[in-house]
């Protein structure tokens, strides 16, 4: 279907911050990155943001990269926010991610929102949960090898 890379693999250790790029790290199912504060038993265990939508934002004339939206996997080449719910990606190493949900709720404006005036993250960022586990690293290949149905749609 469609290809694209993992630009940065980024964690933090407390929810609420940007993460900082760790380089590799190990996805585990039904969990997320090893380590990071958003990893747990719910359904955004491991969120993902284009490079492209970054690109957005230093556009706009801000000075910021991957983990800066904290997000855990920056990718390139893949639209991930035109992705419906229960597309699936799989990674190098076969550890697969399934999309949970696009986009979030932004309840507190955060740093990004008060320097440019918005913040893609809400709209262009998605999550996922982790299906296969396996080891995650920059340059890995991201694959979308089921693109989910819409809601409201049939399966099939």
């Amino acid at each position: 279907m469609s290809q694209g890379k993992i630009i940065a693999v980024c964690t933090s250790l407390n929810k609420g911050e940007r993460k900082k790029a760790v380089g590799r790290c190990q996805l585990l199912k039904e969990f997320g990155l090893e380590g990071d504060a958003h990893a747990g038993d719910w359904h955004r265990q491991v969120s993902l943001l284009a490079q492209e939508s970054i690109d957005k934002m230093i556009a706009a004339g801000l000075d910021v990269g991957p983990g800066d939206f904290a997000e855990n996997l920056t990718t390139a080449s893949i639209e991930l926010f035109t992705l419906p719910v229960g597309s699936l990606f799989r990674l190098s190493s076969g550890a697969e991610l399934e999309v949970t949900q696009i986009g979030k709720e932004c309840h507190t404006r955060c740093s990004i929102y008060y320097q440019a005036g918005d913040c893609v993250m809400p709209k262009e960022g998605i999550f996922a949960r982790v299906l296969k586990e396996g080891l995650v690293s920059n340059g890995d290949r991201i694959e979308l090898v089921r693109r989910g149905a819409a809601k409201g749609e049939a399966d099939g």
